[in-house]
C-alpha cells in the first residue's frame, strides 16, 4: 500500500490499511507485548517495501518517550526495523514528552511532534549521505514520520523514506452533484 510523500519523506508504504486484522495485530504487539508477532510483521513489510530498502543505508526505528519505553519495556518500531534485512540504527531521540498521538484530532498532530525529536548526538555522522528509511507501526496523519524526517534531513541524510506496517486510511470527501 503505497501513499503519497511528504515534502520531507520521498517514498512511504505499509502493508495495509489500519483496520481488521490488522490492526488486531499491532494492537497485540503494542499494548500487550506480543512481540512474536513483529518477525512475521517485518517480512510482510519487507516484501511491500522492498523497493524502498534496495538501495537503504539504515533503518532507523521512531523513538518512544523514555517514560514510554520504561513502561512497555520495548519500542515497538525498533522490533519492527531489526526485521527488515537492513542495519538498523537508532539515531532518533525524543527530547520532549508528547501527548499520545491517537489522543489527538489530526488538525493537532503536527504541532503536537514539532520539535519533539533531535538526533543522537554520536550517530550525527553517521547519517550524512545516508539513504535512511523511517520504520513506525502507523502511520496516521504522518506528523511523527515528518518530524523525524526532518531532524534525519537536518543531519545529512540524502534521502528519508517510510515504512510502516499500517497506515490509516484517509476516507475521501464526497463527490458533489454536477
Amino acid at each position: 500500500m503505497a501513499a503519497p510523500p511528504s515534502h520531507v519523506i520521498a517514498q512511504s508504504a505499509a502493508i495495509g490499511a489500519y483496520e481488521g486484522t490488522l490492526r488486531e495485530i499491532l494492537h497485540a504487539l503494542k499494548y500487550d507485548g506480543r512481540r512474536s508477532v513483529a518477525p512475521r510483521l517485518s517480512r510482510l513489510m519487507a516484501r511491500v517495501g522492498d523497493s524502498l530498502l534496495a538501495d537503504a543505508d539504515i533503518a532507523v526505528p521512531v523513538p518512544l518517550n523514555w517514560r514510554r519505553l520504561h513502561q512497555r519495556g520495548f519500542n515497538q518500531a525498533a522490533d519492527l526495523a531489526r526485521g527488515l534485512g537492513v542495519p538498523v540504527m537508532n539515531a532518533l531521540r525524543r527530547v520532549r514528552r508528547t501527548r499520545p498521538q491517537v489522543e489527538l484530532p489530526a488538525a493537532e498532530r503536527h504541532s503536537n511532534v514539532a520539535d519533539a525529536f533531535a538526533t543522537v548526538r554520536s550517530r550525527r555522522a553517521h547519517l550524512r549521505g545516508k539513504m535512511v528509511v523511517l520504520v513506525d507501526d502507523v502511520a496516521t496523519t504522518g506528523a511523527t514520520l515528518d518530524a523525524c524526517a526532518s531532524v534525519l534531513r537536518a543531519a545529512g541524510a540524502r534521502d528519508v523514506r517510510a515504512l510502516t506496517a499500517a497506515r490509516v486510511a484517509t476516507p475521501r470527501p464526497p463527490r458533489l452533484p454536477a
